[in-house]
């Protein structure tokens, strides 16, 4: 009985204790509840809180830059001579009446008309285009324009909203709106022409929108619309040129009415595993020449169909398109190093870069 009783009174010693322990515990938590719900208010109040986006805001500070042009094509037919009209967008780089569109707006058109937002009409009086890049700057006679902002399209990232404005179905000036789907694509034309770092967008592009601006949410112009993919099974696929891109070229179509490409008058095919295994290449990366002009600058140097390119200035080149875009930080005159592989001899060669025709 003794060993039951110590043991019992162990047990009751131990319960006290913690039913002691339990309501200090209790008693803490009470007196420090206000200090907890006060910690968690503070944490809310410090995230910040979301605001909805004013679309209208945006457009209601772009839409005065924005025009609508108008073309007339003089064709030819077994019956005669027609007139084919046709509908695109632009908008105001200079406010002393210089339009920025597309090259495919006004290429071959024989007269080119711009609506301005207040309904003002006007003849072009010049117009300058490049159809690699499908740029073009349409000179009219007007002074004291609204003209746009530009922005950083390098800055942009996936996801961003952005909204194009543009004369879609050749119906008026409206808007659309959407997000960057992607950035840095490369696109290549029905006709052969590939344009580069553009900018992938879901906001709808119709035609009647090419030449338009696609603007941020700050109302800056980032992009310039250019290209839909209208294939069947394809859906929210637009194309826009980066204004990163578009503005050195613009520049120089404003300043000499034509833009001085860097070339090597020789053709190119990218080099992968394939291509070097089918063909027996010493490297399976590079650029493969598969024509050379006779007397051009790489055939002077010496540059022959079946060398591969590694590098140019020892700025490595992977592809054709990589290997367009490098020529362009150069300059027409300028002499550069090119590493090529004939066979499994590797040689740097000189090259004089003469304008593209």
């Amino acid at each position: 009985m003794d060993r039951i009783s110590q043991r019992l009174k162990r047990f009751l010693i131990s319960a006290v204790i913690v039913c002691v322990a339990m309501i200090s515990g209790c008693a803490s938590a009470a007196g420090n509840g206000t200090t907890v719900i006060q910690t968690v208010t503070q944490t809310q109040a410090a995230i910040p809180a979301m605001t909805l986006t004013n679309f209208t805001d945006v457009i209601a500070a772009v839409r005065p830059c924005v025009v609508a042009i108008t073309t007339e094509v003089t064709g030819y037919s077994v019956f005669g001579a027609y007139t084919q009209e046709g509908a695109g967008s632009g908008w105001i780089i200079d406010s002393s009446g210089l339009i920025v569109t597309n090259n495919h707006v006004v290429e071959g058109a024989s007269s080119v008309t711009v609506t301005l937002e207040d309904g003002r009409t006007f003849p072009a009086k010049a117009v300058y285009s490049d159809s690699f890049s499908d740029l073009a700057v349409v000179k009219i006679d007007a002074q004291n324009l609204p003209a746009a902002k530009l922005g950083d399209s390098a800055a942009l990232r996936m996801g961003d909203w952005v909204v194009a404005i543009g004369n879609s179905l050749g119906l008026g000036i409206s808007a659309t709106k959407g997000i960057v789907s992607a950035t840095g694509v490369s696109v290549t034309e029905s006709g052969g022409n590939t344009l580069y770092n553009l900018i992938q967008t879901d906001a709808a592009i119709n035609a009647g929108n090419s030449g338009g601006p696609l603007v941020n949410l700050a109302g800056e112009v980032i992009g310039i619309n250019s290209v839909k993919i209208s294939n069947v099974g394809v859906e929210g696929m637009g194309y826009a040129i980066s204004i990163e891109e578009a503005e050195p070229l613009l520049q120089q179509l404003i300043a000499n009415g034509h833009i001085s490409r860097p070339d090597m008058e020789a053709s190119f095919y990218s080099v992968d595993q394939a291509v070097a295994s089918r063909y027996g290449l010493a490297v399976n990366r590079g650029v493969l020449v598969t024509q050379v002009t006779h007397g051009g600058p790489a055939d002077t140097a010496g540059i022959k169909p079946g060398d591969v390119i590694t590098a140019i200035n020892d700025t490595a080149v992977t592809t054709a398109d990589g290997l367009q875009l490098l020529l362009q930080t150069f300059k027409v005159g300028q002499q550069v190093s090119v590493t090529i592989y004939r066979g499994n001899g590797k040689q740097t060669l000189s090259v004089t870069l003469v304008e593209a025709l």
